[in-house]
């Protein structure tokens, strides 16, 4: 299996090496905007799902880290005659089943779906029993004109957590049958007040599950960060954070749930590092207290912005990697204390991939 970060961008799926001279190469889809990037850690394949505006989503699996790629089947919506008929506007994330679903994928939509396929991606499923709750009706986009699924979280006990803009944290303990509303202790500052705390509303930007934790859940918010140790039911918010608790990635330690990590920026109307210089807080006890990390990052006249998939750290805990919308990319070998700039010339990133790194 090859060591390598594999860079989802608004132009095409880039394979960039952290050791020695960092190369970099295009793998596929040069000039075609990824929206995202899988690696199935159970049989190694890669998946790939593209936006490509007026000609539709599009997705495709490799066997052979990248050599040959085969188009596979699009999720697609239950037909309707009516003039809010959902259609698939792009895949957002994709996740991998538990430890004894080796053919199982998880796919976030937008507007608001969450399909599942047991033929690895051959074939999709709509997760009615998600689609049909009845506040999906107030779920509205953040970003987007529609709702959006951007996380979800899959433990091998077989709970599913899911992050949704803006329609909330929900949550199933019985591999998708039933859905439960989590997020009691959200709080989305851009409603008015008497729906300021409503769980139906929030914009959960990424939630971040520790594996082996999974009661414990990271959420970096539109309005700030907030932890969970009861599995996504309810969560505290982290409040006093330096520079700045506005962002949209946030990294869970596998291990360690109370390490993670976040890359401010100055708040929503301003989305650039605070005072041009660009860090990465860490926090190794709960959120009680974040370290600020610079060394290696760009401390002037930087505008950097990493998006909520843009940020990833390997299953030791030790190696991370994140991207910005300004193409450049950096690695970690010292669970974020320094960086090194591998790339500054990549096209805008929407995610990075980490495979076959501890």
């Amino acid at each position: 299996m090859a060591d390598a970060i594999y860079v989802a961008t608004r132009k095409g799926l880039f394979e960039v090496s952290y050791d020695g001279d960092p190369q970099t190469r295009p793998i596929a889809f040069l000039g075609d905007p990824v929206s995202a990037v899988l690696q199935n850690e159970h049989d190694g394949a890669i998946y790939a799902a593209l936006n490509l505006g007026h000609f539709g989503a599009k997705l495709h699996r490799s066997e052979d880290f990248g050599q040959t790629w085969q188009e596979l089947p699009l999720p697609s919506y239950p037909p309707s005659e009516g003039d809010d008929a959902a259609s698939l506007k792009f895949i957002w994330t994709l996740a991998r089943g538990g430890l004894e679903q080796p053919k199982r994928l998880w796919a976030g939509t937008l507007p608001g779906g969450l399909f599942r396929s047991d033929d690895r991606g051959e074939s999709w499923e709509l997760v009615e029993s998600l689609w049909n709750q009845p506040s999906r009706s107030e779920w509205f986009g953040g970003g987007y004109d529609e709702p959006g699924i951007h996380s979800i979280n899959v433990d091998d006990n077989g709970r599913i957590i899911v992050g949704i803009s803006c329609g909330g944290v929900w949550i199933s303990e019985d591999d998708g049958d039933s859905w439960t509303l989590g997020g009691k202790g959200l709080a989305a500052d851009y409603m008015p007040p008497d729906r300021r705390d409503d769980p139906t509303i929030q914009d959960p930007h990424r939630l971040a599950v520790c594996q082996d934790a999974p009661d414990t859940v990271w959420c970096q918010h539109h309005c700030g960060i907030f932890r969970s140790d009861d599995g996504g039911h309810t969560f505290t918010e982290i409040k006093e954070v330096a520079p700045s608790a506005f962002g949209f990635a946030v990294a869970a330690h596998p291990q360690d749930p109370k390490t993670a990590w976040f890359v401010p920026a100055v708040k929503d109307e301003c989305r650039v590092p605070v005072e041009g210089r660009f860090v990465v807080t860490r926090t190794r006890d709960g959120g009680t207290s974040f370290e600020i990390f610079s060394r290696g990052l760009p401390q002037e006249n930087a505008y950097d912005l990493v998006y909520r998939h843009a940020l990833e750290v390997g299953r030791a805990g030790k190696f991370l990697v994140m991207g910005s919308t300004t193409g450049a990319l950096w690695f970690s070998k010292d669970a974020g204390e320094s960086w090194r700039l591998l790339t500054g010339h990549l096209p805008p990133i929407a995610q990075v991939c980490l495979v076959g790194l501890p």
